[in-house]
Formats: C-alpha cells, structure tokens, sequence
C-alpha cells in the first residue's frame, strides 16, 4: 500500500507542517513543508527541495557560449524527424506501432525511473525493474541515470534561478532546448558539484549504465529500433531508421523538455501560486503524466505527481501495476488534508472551479 504522509501516518504527523517564508531569486513565497529531515531519513535525499538560501551573484550575467557540436546535431536530429513524419504514410502499420511502443518505453525509463525512482526517491524497484528502467532510459537517451538525476536535483534545488540548468525565467526556448545548445551557467556546475549523490553512486545498476552509457545507446536507441521491423517485417531500412529511431527519439526529447518549458509557463497554480511551474494537462499525456507541475514542485516526494492517480498519467498506472506484481513497493503519496489545506493556504484558488 502507498504511504500517506498524514496525521494518521506514522512517517509525518500534522504538527510536522510548519510555515516559512522562503525565497526564490527575487520573489518571496511562503511555503508549507513538511518536515523533510524525516522524509529523507526514508527516501534517502533532501535535494529536491528549494534551498531558499541560495541567492544569486550581483553583477553581469556571465556570457553565453555557444555549444555548435549540439547546435548542429539538434538541428540534423529535428531535420530528421521531418523526414520521418514525411515517410509515416509509406510505412507499414507494424511499423508505427512498434514506434510507439518504443517512445513508451523510453518514456517510462525517463519517467518512472530517472524522475520519480532516481530522482525523487518516491518509491523504491526491485532489481529486475531497476535493469528494465535502465534499458529503456538507454532508449531514450536524454543523459545517463546518474547525470540526470543530479541535474534534476539540481533544477528542484534551485528552481528558476541561475543554477537551474533549464532556467524557465530565461524564457520558452532557453528552457525547451536552448540549454543543451550553451554552456551551462557556472552556478549551475558549482551547485551541482555539492549535491549528495551518495545514493545514485550505490546503485551498480545505475553505475553500470554509466559506464557504458555510449554503446548501450548506440544499441538500445537507434540500432534496435531500426533492425527489428526490418528484420521481422521486412520494413525499408530507411523507413525503419527515420521513424521508429529519428523520429520516436525526437518526440521523446520534446515531449520531456515541454515539462521544463511549457508546464512552467502555462496552466494554472492550484497548489502554490508563488512558483512558475503549471498544472498543463496537455504536456501530462505527452510525457506520460509529468505535466501537473505545479503539483509536483509542490510535493516533489508524492510518487504520482499528482493528486489525481491515473488521470492523464500512464507512469502512475506503470508503478501501481508494478506493485501489484511485487516489483515496486513504498510508494510515497500526500494526503488528502495536507492537499487541501496547501490549496487554501498558497494556491491560486483554480481548484475551486474544479
């Protein structure tokens, strides 16, 4: 069974909820927490929450050096993409299929396992699962585990500042994809340097994959997807390349990086409105349930990012489906009354028109 942090659980009590005035980069919030000593003592991190200490130097912005060698391949990788959309008429129906369960895969591996698992420490994976979460985070080849997650930590840590890798204050683009295009800020390399990240480092699992992170992408992101409907099926080796690998790669890539841009953009702020991240519905069944944003840097422990369970979120389904087999199990979840009175106290009332 999921745990509820509530007055009726024995990990949180109501008097463990405090009020502090927090504050992040210029704008001054108020916060309700928890008392996250207590949960890092069962989750294994505290840095995913907002380090209201931060503050950002005083003077020029440090100037933006361009990465070409990722400028040029986002640009091939997305001219690519258009010619996989060109081709999806011509190609045969086994083929989009195995395409989108590809990107569902993949998905999950970035989802279920470097987010919600590694990141967040939200619920815990037997072995077998945690393999099977490597592989498909192989497919999708967005970093390995381990680099991931310590720029995630990062990005939660210090939320729309200048150590936020993906910056959502420096606007749309720089969010989406212009952060892979420019050297990182240098506040984000020192902070990130500082995280604890004893737990990722004791996973041989996740440590594996990083020490063969390139081969296993080469194999796992391109090659397999390609081979199999032309092995199997007898598909067009180009058809098989530039759909279910060029193009299912470049989805997966958006449909994460809408959850850096859009989902801290657009949407409402039932939960705080103090901070940029939305609830936004649309990037939710792009990327798998990752788009109620402004729930999860709210509670970024609750394993479902979202109070609603299944709605719009196939990886809550996934781990709960994964728990019925025995292969996921402690999965945290926010109780009902904690919700609610973190709407009326710092939301932006959106809840009340459901």
């Amino acid at each position: 069974l999921s745990k509820e942090f509530s007055s009726a659980s024995s990990t949180t009590t109501v008097s463990n909820i405090t009020s502090r005035v927090t504050r992040n980069g210029d704008a001054i919030m108020e916060k309700e927490l928890l008392n996250h000593e207590d949960l890092a003592g069962d989750r294994g991190t505290v840095d995913d929450i907002f380090d209201e200490t931060y503050r950002e130097k005083e003077g020029p912005k440090p100037p933006m050096i361009y990465v070409w060698r990722n400028i040029i391949l986002m640009s091939l990788l997305h001219l690519g993409a258009i010619v996989g959309l060109v081709l999806i008429p011509s190609a045969k129906i086994q083929t989009l299929a195995w395409a989108v369960l590809c990107f569902l895969v993949s998905a999950l591996g970035i989802t279920a396992g470097s987010h919600r698992l590694w990141s967040h420490r939200s619920y815990k994976a037997t072995l077998p699962l945690r393999i099977f979460l490597t592989i498909a985070n192989s497919v999708a080849f967005q970093n390995d585990i381990y680099e991931w997650v310590r720029d995630h930590r990062v990005h939660h840590k210090f939320s729309e500042t200048d150590a936020d890798p993906h910056n959502a204050m420096r606007g749309f683009f720089f969010s989406h994809i212009g952060w892979l295009l420019v050297r990182k800020h240098p506040d984000v390399i020192e902070k990130g340097q500082k995280l604890d990240l004893s737990d990722i480092k004791a996973d041989k699992v996740v440590m594996f994959q990083r020490r063969y992170y390139k081969p296993s992408v080469v194999l796992l992101c391109f090659t397999l997807p390609t081979v199999v409907p032309w092995y199997f099926w007898d598909e067009s080796i180009i058809i098989s390349f530039f759909i279910p690998a060029i193009l299912r790669y470049t989805i997966g890539l958006n449909a994460t990086w809408l959850v850096n841009s859009a989902a801290h953009m657009f949407g409402n702020r039932p939960y705080d409105q103090n901070i940029n991240p939305r609830e936004n519905p649309l990037v939710s069944l792009g990327a798998l349930g990752e788009g109620f944003h402004n729930y999860h840097h709210t509670f970024p422990y609750d394993y479902s990012t979202s109070e609603f369970g299944w709605r719009f979120n196939l990886t809550t389904a996934f781990i709960d489906l994964m728990c019925l087999l025995g292969l996921a199990s402690d999965r945290k979840k926010v109780s009902k009354e904690v919700i609610l009175a973190r709407k009326m106290r710092t939301g932006d009332g959106s809840h009340k028109s459901g």
